[in-house]
């Protein structure tokens, strides 16, 4: 899968008759024919591109089509594509047995090596998902506090369990219902959503509820939304607030981590949070995810505790070898400051394309994410994000699967670097951007 992808014009559009085929008998087995909602670009028009492979920074469908890959998986692929360390422990893993349901010395490992990079997490539990590590630090900030309720933000999205699906971010905007059915009243009564980067409001909610507040959880960097960055003072002013009233500070940093940094965004931002929540990047592309914080709070949970957590493949022999891999190669290269530097070529070139087409754009980016919204102001929070066009996004997505580019199927989603991204290849996609923008 070296090599250029070759732009395809209007006249000699890409073949994707598998792809229909394979969305077409989906539909009969699968609801809305896909297992993640976004997956089905409702948002974008069309269907569904069906992938077979990726290697580097490239993806291939089962029509054989190629494309420049920036969706990474939903950001876990900062190595890109089949990395051969990833590839090689996995196959070494997998070889030896794919499920205990027993410890491993792997786990141990994982979490030690978690432990090291992030020192707020003295003690983590290793789960199969985001929604799962959010789900369950949760459960652990209301053991530990005795309260009941929880603050998020709006459009913030910490997986799909009942009481966070209030306000959510990600699919759940894609799809202009940021709450869903099938949450009862009384769950969602104990969810207080406010405002991102609205210190004012946070300080409203305290003195109303803060004697039944048991956390805030927050994407310390918003991504869900598309990605918007914490206000100048705004995780410093939730640590401040949380440690006055007695309640956990949980900073969900499932796309962040180790994304933003080795240490994460609360080792750039120098805030320690209570509790924290990690995904993607720690599993290496296989599901994987870890929650953690200070050994008092984690003493809450069983067996030691009251708090009662479990799950069979929590800490999958096959999972943790990926992840073990993965960040041991980013411990080795540290490749940050480089993969910011192609993210900015990127936004920056995207931004120039776009001033020279008279499209309103604006490039909202942190390190190696981003989000290009159709918009003539940068969002600061869900408010202002939900001014961008997404009728021009679903435009330039299409335009740009037409040219060999991937993207996100959604105008609220992030974008993402990884290492196997090269200049070249930027350049590349920022030409192909140009025409797009101008189609």
């Amino acid at each position: 899968m070296s090599g250029q992808v070759t732009a395809i014009t209007a006249e000699s559009p890409r073949s994707r008759e598998r792809s229909a085929s394979l969305e077409a008998r989906a539909n009969a087995v699968i609801p809305g024919g896909v297992n993640s909602p976004v997956r089905a670009f409702k948002a974008v028009g069309g269907g569904p591109v069906y992938m077979r492979r990726g290697a580097g920074c490239y993806v291939e469908d089962v029509d054989g089509n190629r494309y420049i890959d920036y969706l990474g998986s939903w950001g876990p692929l900062i190595l890109g594509h089949a990395h051969p360390a990833v590839v090689a422990a996995v196959q070494e893993a997998a070889a030896d047995g794919t499920s205990f349901g027993a410890p491993t010395e792997r786990e141990v490992l994982l979490a030690e090596k978690i432990s090291a990079a992030m020192p707020s997490l003295e003690q983590l539990r290793l789960v199969s998902s985001g929604t799962e590590a959010c789900m369950s630090a949760l459960r652990v900030a209301r053991a530990f506090t005795g309260r009941s309720k929880i603050l998020k933000f709006d459009g913030c999205y910490h997986g799909h369990a009942d009481s966070l699906l209030v306000q959510a971010g990600s699919g759940a905007i894609t799809f202009g219902v940021p709450d869903s059915a099938g949450v009862s009243a009384a769950v969602a009564g104990e969810t207080i959503s406010v405002p991102y980067n609205d210190l004012d409001s946070v300080r409203s909610a305290f003195a109303a509820y803060g004697a039944d507040i048991a956390a805030i959880i927050v994407e310390p960097i918003a991504a869900n939304m598309g990605v918007i960055p914490p206000a100048p003072g705004f995780l410093a002013g939730l640590r401040e607030i949380t440690a006055a009233a007695g309640a956990m500070l949980i900073f969900d940093e499932v796309v962040s981590g180790f994304r933003y940094s080795y240490g994460g965004a609360q080792g750039v931002f120098g805030i320690v949070p209570d509790l924290t929540t990690l995904g993607k990047v720690v599993g290496g592309g296989l599901p994987l995810a870890a929650y953690g914080g200070r050994r008092d709070i984690m003493a809450v949970l069983a067996p030691n505790g009251p708090a009662y957590q479990a799950g069979t493949l929590s800490g999958n022999p096959v999972a943790t070898a990926a992840g073990l891999a993965t960040l041991q190669v980013l411990a080795e290269q540290q490749p940050y400051a480089e993969l910011e530097r192609l993210a900015t070529k990127l936004g920056d070139g995207l931004t120039v394309a776009a001033n020279e087409a008279g499209v309103p754009l604006q490039v909202s980016q942190v390190g190696s994410m981003m989000t290009a919204f159709f918009s003539e102001t940068r969002p600061t929070d869900y408010t202002t994000a939900m001014l961008a066009d997404r009728t021009r996004y679903a435009a330039y997505f299409r335009a740009m699967l037409e040219r060999g580019v991937y993207l996100a199927p959604s105008q609220f989603e992030a974008g993402f670097v990884s290492t196997a991204h090269t200049d070249d290849v930027i350049e590349q996609t920022i030409a192909l951007a140009r025409e797009a923008l101008t189609a």
